[in-house]
């Protein structure tokens, strides 16, 4: 018998970890109201090379303290339909990857979009807390 994890309470904002994006400590904020979690980027393009699709995007942007001026690519990712913070539907690239929270490592579907204007680069959605973490929004 496989026994489950129990969930762990964590608070309206935490640090996480993209490994393999190469980014430690990334402030995010909880948000059960999303369903996927949403990643802070810029210079998002896809290429065609040899015949095939690769997505490149800067993590985060120039004005973050944590910015990396290194282009990341992905030859798996995806297009999706998301509806934003302000109820607006949008094309936007999602990728799957590697999340640790807590010392949790979680894998992740995240989309690319320009937060720059938010307060966190990151936001965690329904999708990758579920029964994994109970959210007690009175922690910080």
């Amino acid at each position: 018998m496989v026994e489950k994890r129990d969930k762990e309470v964590i608070g309206r904002t935490v640090f996480v970890d993209l490994p393999k994006l190469g980014f430690t400590g990334i402030p995010a904020k909880t948000d059960t109201g999303a369903y996927y979690c949403s990643l802070h980027c810029h210079l998002i393009e896809v290429k065609e090379e040899n015949g095939k699709k690769v997505l490149y995007f800067n993590l985060l942007d120039p004005s973050h303290p944590e910015y990396k001026d290194r282009t990341i690519c992905f030859k798996r990712f995806r297009e999706k339909q998301i509806k934003n913070s302000f109820g607006d539907s949008e094309m936007r690239y999602l990728i799957r990857t590697g999340i640790i929270i807590h010392n949790r490592r979680i894998k992740a579907s995240i989309t690319l979009t320009d937060r720059g204007n938010m307060k966190y680069p990151m936001l965690l959605g329904s999708r990758l807390l579920r029964n994994k973490f109970i959210v007690d929004v009175s922690l910080k």
